[in-house]
Parts: structure tokens; C-alpha cells; sequence
């Protein structure tokens, strides 16, 4: 179970909306976002309706403005919450299909080129738990989430290429 709250205006002001479940069209609620809190879970938010455009991870917090959130604008048209799992599994491939070279991962990895000497990942497998990608080293850049399921080509996951610079677990802290 999760709690957002989406404010209107910075600062937490303006006209406010409070969702506990997956929405695929918050533009029936308010037109612009310009502050959130988190009360409970994590989510992902989208910019556009039905779980489209860049996306932006969000855990328990407070976020004043929307480069708060890594938000390029105070879009945010649709959002999922992810569901909490204990344990995190995906498969790596250097090429689409699953060929290539493959490497394993259950813990965050800050640079996946560091780590694997991967600079692009054309195909992913998630066996357990739900992650978040990166396009750059450090948690930086487009963010993607990835559920349990296969993501043969990178546009399985909604990449406009194949870099991936980091990958986190979607872990609840509190």
C-alpha cells in the first residue's frame, strides 16, 4: 500500500491530489505538478498519460519542485506505484535476444560499464524484483522502470538506445 500527494504549485501549495494506487490519467486532478510527497511506497511517475514519456523514480519524501524529482518540467501525467519485493535478480546481455555475454546482478550497481565493461546492454532479463535504470553512472539521467519479464531490445524497456549507466533495486527504506 502507497500514498502520493500532488501539489499544484511549489512548496506543497496550491490544489492537491492524493493517490493510493496506479493511475494511468491525473490530468482529470490537476494540470500542472509542481511538488510531491511521498507518505508511504515507491512510485514511478510519467509524463505523460498511460505510463508514457520519461519517467521519474520516487520514494518516501518530501520533493518541493520538480528538479526535486530529476523532473525536466511539472508534467506528470500518469503514475504507478511499484510493489515492494525482498529480493532482486536480473540478467544482463550484450547483445539483443539474450546473446552475448551475460552477467548477473542482485544488489545497485553506481556504473555498469565499470563493472561489467559494458558500455550498452541490448537486451535485459528481470527474474525477481522490480529496478530502476539508469542512462548514466550514478543513478543520473532518463530513469526506466523494469518489472519481472523479458526485455529483448532496449525499446522493450522504452530506450531510445542502449546505454545504461546504472541500475537500482526498488527497495522501501523506511
Amino acid at each position: 500500500m502507497g500514498k502520493i500527494t500532488f501539489f499544484q504549485d511549489r512548496d506543497f501549495q496550491g490544489r492537491c491530489y492524493n493517490c493510493i494506487s496506479d493511475c494511468p490519467n491525473l490530468r482529470v486532478y490537476f494540470s500542472r505538478c509542481n511538488s510531491i510527497r511521498v507518505d508511504s511506497g515507491c512510485w514511478m511517475l510519467y509524463e505523460r498519460p498511460n505510463y508514457q514519456g520519461h519517467q521519474y523514480f520516487l520514494r518516501r519524501g518530501k520533493y518541493p519542485d520538480y528538479q526535486h524529482w530529476m523532473g525536466l518540467s511539472d508534467s506528470v501525467q500518469s503514475c504507478r506505484i511499484i510493489p515492494h519485493t525482498r529480493s532482486h535478480k536480473l540478467r544482463l546481455y550484450e547483445r539483443d535476444d539474450y546473446r552475448g555475454l551475460m552477467s548477473e546482478l542482485t544488489d545497485d550497481c553506481a556504473c555498469v560499464p565499470e563493472l561489467f565493461r559494458l558500455h550498452e546492454i541490448y537486451s535485459l532479463h528481470v527474474l525477481e524484483g522490480c529496478w530502476v535504470l539508469y542512462e548514466m553512472p550514478n543513478y543520473r539521467g532518463r530513469q526506466y522502470l523494469l518489472r519481472p519479464g523479458d526485455y529483448r531490445r532496449y525499446h522493450d524497456w522504452g530506450g531510445a538506445d542502449a546505454k545504461v549507466g546504472s541500475l537500482r533495486r526498488v527497495i522501501d527504506l523506511y
